[in-house]
């Protein structure tokens, strides 16, 4: 048995032994573990043929991201080469390899952004999170991304954390925005 086999019936056996232990005889609904829901989601679509990238995309919401492990399972049991999933990951930008940060970072590098001082923007940020972009902070915390155009280009410079546009922004003023998120 090779080691993806042991990694999955480990996460077989970790589901019944979480199925014995979360039985509740009051009826009471149970909130599923990651790989609990995991397991789901791979029998859900096991004999879908368009479901690659369907279940990549609820592995990465149960997960965060998608990990080396989380792959290989969905190859092994989707009975498809990891080097096809692989792939598919690779190719779109919504694909994460490596684990991000509960606040996501866009720093606007648009024309506009660009003319006024996007890059001063994004080395304060680097500056303050001490990492650089592509990043994220080793408290998992800040992931910091650069981006084409958030589409708010009277406002520039200007960046997004989450779904919060902060603009016309001053270098000076980037670490207190970034302090007020947990």
């Amino acid at each position: 048995m090779g080691c993806q086999d042991s990694e999955i019936n480990q996460l077989k056996a970790n589901r019944k032994e979480e199925q014995l232990l979360s039985a509740c005889a009051c009826g009471e609904k149970v909130v599923l573990s990651h790989d609990e829901a995991f397991l789901k989601l791979l029998d859900k679509y096991r004999d879908y043929k368009g479901g690659l990238i369907p279940v990549l995309q609820e592995a990465q919401n149960i997960y965060g991201y998608l990990s080396k492990d989380v792959l290989q399972t969905i190859a092994k049991e989707m009975d498809m080469p990891f080097s096809k999933v692989y792939g598919v990951v690779t190719f779109y930008a919504q694909f994460h390899l490596k684990p991000r940060g509960r606040n996501i970072i866009r720093i606007c590098l648009g024309t506009a952004c660009h003319v006024r001082g996007g890059s001063k923007i994004l080395q304060a940020v680097e500056d303050h999170l001490g990492i650089s972009h592509g990043d994220t902070t080793e408290d998992l915390r800040f992931t910091l991304e650069t981006v084409a155009c958030i589409g708010a280009c009277g406002l520039s410079p200007c960046m997004m954390v989450n779904d919060n546009t902060h603009g016309r922004l001053d270098p000076k003023a980037v670490g207190a925005i970034l302090d007020t998120y947990e």
